[in-house]
């Protein structure tokens, strides 16, 4: 099968945005903040190490420092410009770990780690089974994942304007919760639940869009996308065909579809689905969803 994305775009996009990341990202600190208070499914517990995945500029790692001081933090990122950014974030007071490495292949050992935290990161993973398999190799039993993702109405509007301009995909394709829920049962994770929220964010016009998808990395890494330039022909064909959705307020709409998810790593020895067949035989209809709004 071919590959959907193109890693070593992804990996030149995200290198390039991080000194000006923090800046444009504020729907992703939203969404941290949101999945970071999903920590209090610890308890009281109190974990030894702690993956912060696709750490960004460090963020999360540094609160996850903060609220376990005596915990091991490691902030993993496919580009070593963002690690270099997030270095500030742990300062000699609170240090963290910074492993530059890719989510579909950790370089940690099997059952070393006791809480996987991801926020945003897993939209760029075209095999989310065999990601999750990944994490369930690492996790202690009962280790906690927590993770977030973009869901498939993200960037709807963009989608559907530059598909009246460009037979070339412009957007990428995003998992539904469904097929998240599906892909952690797969990889044998246990008590799954996830949520989902609908974010609209406002822009002046396309171009402002455009600017702003460029400061967070999310360019067009799909390993089928058009190497030329988009061509201003294309663009104002798009920018035409997104003009009719500006609201009240004379600004165009973005939806940004955000879905949260938690599960626990088996104990060992637990089932897993492979090759097809349903090892593990929970259902996805059996999956908690719990949807609403910001």
């Amino acid at each position: 099968m071919d590959p959907v994305f193109d890693p070593r775009q992804v990996r030149r996009a995200f290198s390039r945005a991080a000194a000006g990341y923090d800046d444009a990202a504020a729907l992703q600190a939203e969404v941290r903040t949101r999945l970071l208070e999903s920590l209090v499914y610890l308890d009281d517990k109190v974990p030894q190490v702690v993956l912060d995945l696709g750490s960004g500029t460090g963020h999360a790692a540094a609160a996850m420092r903060k609220r376990w001081p005596k915990a091991q933090v490691v902030a993993v990122d496919l580009a070593l410009p963002m690690l270099r950014q997030a270095r500030r974030q742990a300062g000699w007071w609170r240090p963290f770990a910074r492993v530059c490495a890719d989510a579909r292949a950790l370089p940690l050992a099997d059952n070393s780690v006791d809480v996987i935290f991801s926020n945003l990161c897993l939209q760029w993973v075209e095999d989310l089974p065999a990601v999750f398999a990944g994490f369930r190799r690492v996790l202690k039993p009962g280790g906690l994942l927590l993770c977030s993702s973009f869901g498939p109405e993200t960037l709807v509007e963009l989608r559907e304007a530059f598909s009246v301009a460009d037979e070339a995909p412009h957007v990428s394709p995003f998992v539904s919760i469904a097929g998240f829920g599906d892909a952690l049962v797969q990889a044998g994770f246990r008590d799954p639940v996830l949520d989902r929220d609908l974010f609209t964010l406002t822009y002046t016009g396309l171009p402002a869009l455009m600017r702003e998808l460029r400061a967070i990395g999310a360019t067009n890494a799909l390993a089928s996308r058009r190497r030329s330039l988009t061509g201003r022909a294309r663009f104002a064909a798009a920018e035409a065909a997104y003009e009719p959705l500006r609201d009240a307020d004379g600004r165009l709409p973005s939806t940004w579809e955000v879905i949260y998810a938690q599960a626990w790593a088996p104990d060992p020895g637990a089932p897993i689905r492979h090759g097809g067949h349903e090892i593990a035989a929970v259902p996805v209809s059996s999956i908690p969803i719990r949807r609403r709004n910001p």
